[in-house]
């Protein structure tokens, strides 16, 4: 490595991916269902249990440096050893190689260096291997992963603060409400929560039971809640307890024994430390209030990663994650939460089954990646993932059937959605599509890391797949992708799962496109989607093709339905057909429904894409574009984040007002007069478009005249 510049800020680091891998061990074996330990069924990974560190310096004089460790350790400076695990030592004045070994089988091997210049942070080199006598150079090798990686990190700056300590934080919150009685008290805390109960003034000897429910019928149900904590007291005088692990509740029932006493109750609230950055308001009230409880719902569902549901399953699913990374794009852009999650999905090789066992599931975390690098424009974190990419298509490509196709094979499950009656047989089309992004997201990340013949190898693989899936998919009679082939033949059954993706992944012609929107999305009858799940993707299409209107009317019939039957977070699944409990059900079981789900928060992607009309055009913000759409409203106004600051919108049926931080912006919108805008150029375009740059730092004001769609009721 060339000579180190001057460092101010030394960082914990580790083997990328290992900390994230513990870590979502740790998380994820927290799921109980009524009392029981209930572990993911998913094959689950482990660190690298003895690492190597290592950086070259180049010292203007002789420096003294810290050095503190997980686990044991030893150091050597120009190979080496300097005696015993040296928590100080000095590295000479000129050019040195610092080398540090970290053995630890319970915790992450990981290292915290400091001195005048000297740090540790993420330009570190670290392998699982021992190079000191193949790799002399300390270079990384080929694109095999077998050597040399940049270390991972995220801000653990406290040489105190070791990554095995990392805990949620946590704050105290009181009860809503409180229903006593003799023996027992029901405890509402107003909305959705998460978090540990606490037990002010808890006495006696006997037993205490807690009902936890996302509803009070659920709490109330004490044979079929979900989860529940059982209590020993053993108590001669009024003390405190906290519940030993955190759970979804809003109400909990709490029951004890004739020999135990107790006075209150209230709880600790935990959260990840996240910044809303984004923020969106409009004319219309409800669709505030869908924002609002959106936000809320994605802010319990981001926890030391992106998981599913804050009551179950409490896992990292790659399918639900996916979703919430582009949310947090547009609400929080908090990127080191993106890049857990990914390590966290990926585990170690060997490979031996999809991501999650579900072959959707894997792709979508190929897309991930695709998604991190244009929106936060991080070429590190391609770099540290490519190998195990590599060795995940690898293992895609080694399943393929004779036509080249993806078909579930023994231990795969094909997911697609929630839905009675969906046929997952054969050769599902959506697979196909969802496989062809990731052959193209593969020859974008190779481009990225030079490797130009995987690029090409990948790029070729993707064309030809796609033109395969046209060729066996497309009915000219149904103007539509059919859903499958089964034994060689397309089968006739039109979903709308292909279709909407094939939309905004851009693989139809303009004509397709029209007769998609016309024959399958706006079809009634074509089976309907239920779940915030496929209805984030087929809102999104229809947005894409320009219906926001329609889709502002389906998101307030549809997420408003839900804050109308008293939700305080968005859920799993949501059919207006159904009454009353029988929203809760799911999975055979009572209240099986998770009622906070991530992948109910969609309306916040939407809104900033397709309302605000905000998204990158090349990596990382640096040219972007802004189309606000009001779709009915009467004006809305919001803040989009971005890796270098913000991009405020504010637009009306006469004015557009937009600002960028950084990066070179398009603002294109339509108007019925010719606009007009001070500081600004603005140029037509055909069809009453025009068009006009932003420059960084800059506020333009437009006066305009809308194109008005109907009034949103």
């Amino acid at each position: 490595m060339a000579g180190a510049m001057a460092q101010n800020q030394a960082t914990w680091i580790w083997y990328p991916g290992d900390f994230e891998i513990w870590l979502g061990n740790q998380m994820q074996n927290r799921r109980t269902e009524r009392g029981s330990f209930f572990p993911p069924f998913w094959r689950m990974d482990s660190h690298y249990v003895l690492i190597d560190f290592h950086k070259d310096f180049d010292l203007a004089k002789a420096e003294e440096v810290e050095l503190r460790a997980e686990g044991q350790y030893n150091v050597k400076v120009d190979g080496k050893l300097i005696s015993g695990s040296p928590q100080r030592f000095t590295v000479p004045t000129g050019k040195h190689r610092i080398n540090i070994k970290v053995y630890n089988q319970e915790r992450v091997p990981a290292i915290y260096v400091r001195g005048a210049t000297i740090a540790s942070d993420n330009t570190w080199l670290v392998t699982y291997e021992d190079k000191e006598w193949i790799d002399a150079s300390g270079k990384a090798s080929d694109q095999s992963g077998t050597t040399w990686l940049q270390a991972g990190s995220w801000n653990f700056d406290d040489p105190r603060g070791a990554p095995s300590r990392f805990r949620l934080i946590t704050e105290p919150q009181r009860a809503a409400n409180v229903a006593a009685q003799p023996r027992s008290m029901v405890v509402d805390f107003g909305r959705e929560t998460f978090g540990y109960v606490k037990l002010h003034g808890l006495q006696g000897k006997g037993n205490l039971t807690l009902y936890y429910g996302e509803s009070r019928e659920e709490a109330l149900a004490t044979e079929t809640c979900e989860t529940l904590d059982r209590i020993t007291v053993d108590q001669p005088q009024k003390a405190e307890r906290t519940t030993d692990m955190s759970k979804a509740f809003r109400y909990v029932n709490i029951q004890y024994d004739q020999g135990v006493s107790l006075d209150s109750v209230s709880m600790l609230y935990e959260f990840a430390p996240v910044l809303e950055r984004g923020k969106f308001r409009c004319s219309d009230q409800q669709l505030n209030k869908i924002w609002d409880v959106a936000s809320y719902t994605m802010h319990l569902n981001t926890r030391e990663f992106f998981i599913d549901g804050i009551k179950r399953d409490r896992w990292i699913w790659s399918g639900d994650a996916y979703q919430s990374y582009l949310m947090n794009y547009y609400l929080y852009f908090d990127t080191p939460t993106v890049s857990r999650t990914l390590f966290a999905l990926r585990g170690k090789d060997p490979i031996t089954s999809h991501i999650n066992t579900i072959m959707d599931y894997t792709f979508y975390w190929f897309m991930g990646i695709y998604d991190a690098y244009q929106y936060t424009g991080d070429k590190a974190l391609v770099q540290q993932m490519y190998p195990r990419m590599q060795s995940l298509m690898d293992y895609c490509l080694a399943r393929r059937n004779r036509d080249g196709m993806m078909e579930g094979l023994a231990g795969d499950w094909v997911f697609i959605d929630w839905a009675d009656g969906l046929s997952k047989k054969g050769e599902v089309s959506f697979e196909q599509l969802l496989f062809c992004r990731s052959l193209e997201t593969m020859a974008v990340c190779a481009n990225l890391v030079n490797d130009k013949a995987g690029a090409a190898n990948y790029q070729k693989l993707a064309s030809d797949l796609k033109a395969k899936i046209f060729a066996t998919y497309w009915d000219e009679n149904k103007h539509a992708l059919v859903h499958s082939r089964v034994d060689g033949k397309p089968t006739t059954n039109v979903t709308r799962y292909a279709n909407m993706f094939s939309i905004f992944f851009g693989y139809l012609n303009e004509a397709q496109r029209q007769d998609v929107k016309k024959y399958v999305l706006l079809n009634p009858e074509v089976p309907k989607i239920t779940t915030p799940y496929m209805r984030f993707y087929e809102l999104e299409a229809l947005c894409a093709m320009g219906e926001q209107s329609y889709v502002l009317k389906e998101m307030k019939s549809y997420w408003g339905g839900m804050i109308d039957l008293g939700a305080t977070s968005f859920w799993e699944e949501y059919d207006p057909a159904k009454k009353g409990a029988e929203h809760y059900a799911m999975y055979g079981r009572p209240f099986g429904k998770s009622l906070c789900h991530a992948w109910g928060a969609s309306p916040i992607y939407l809104l900033g894409k397709y309302y605000l009309g905000v998204k990158p055009l090349t990596a990382g913000y640096d040219t972007y574009l802004v189309e606000p759409n009001l779709g009915g409203l009467q004006f809305m106004e919001g803040t989009v984040p971005t890796p270098q600051g913000d991009i405020t919108v504010s637009c009306n049926l006469k004015q557009i007002r937009v600002k960028g931080a950084a990066g070179t912006g398009t603002l294109r919108f339509q108007s019925k007069v010719k606009p007009t805008s001070k500081g600004g150029k603005i140029k037509a375009l055909p069809n009453g478009q025009y068009e006009m740059q932003i420059a960084p730092g800059s506020e333009y004001v437009v006066t305009y005249q809308a194109l008005q769609s109907p009034a949103v009721k």
